[in-house]
């Protein structure tokens, strides 16, 4: 089972960035997916999540409006787009995959190492 975060870098406050999340050695379409992100000095905490048809989509309060998450199952592939982007979103990014779309990073039972973003002021 591998899940390969890729899509961050370096943007300007209000800027854009897409963060894929491409799967391996599993049933893709069986699983919802969810994205978590780390700050420096912070615990990790629920960003988005997906369900295995894409019908079902949550947010955390802090990033509706301004990110969206999609899944494309032909590509195994999930999809972060994070437009308006703030300093404070600066974190490093983890896709996991789990049985429902949840918000409990207990409930994720593959992950991915993280892919880094970083907003300048």
């Amino acid at each position: 089972v591998q899940l390969q975060a890729s899509g961050g870098g370096l943007v300007q406050a209000g800027g854009s960035l897409r963060l894929s999340c491409a799967a391996s050695g599993f049933t893709f379409d069986d699983y919802a997916i969810a994205w978590f992100r780390q700050a420096p000095g912070k615990e990790r905490e629920f960003v988005a999540a997906i369900s295995w048809s894409g019908e079902t989509t949550k947010h955390a309060d802090s990033v509706k409006g301004r990110f969206s998450i999609s899944r494309d199952n032909a590509k195994n592939t999930v999809y972060l787009q994070m437009n308006s982007l703030k300093p404070e979103d600066k974190a490093v990014y983890y896709c996991a995959a789990g049985d429902y779309p949840a918000v409990a990073q207990g409930e994720y039972n593959y992950w991915g190492q993280g892919t880094l973003v970083t907003v300048s002021s």
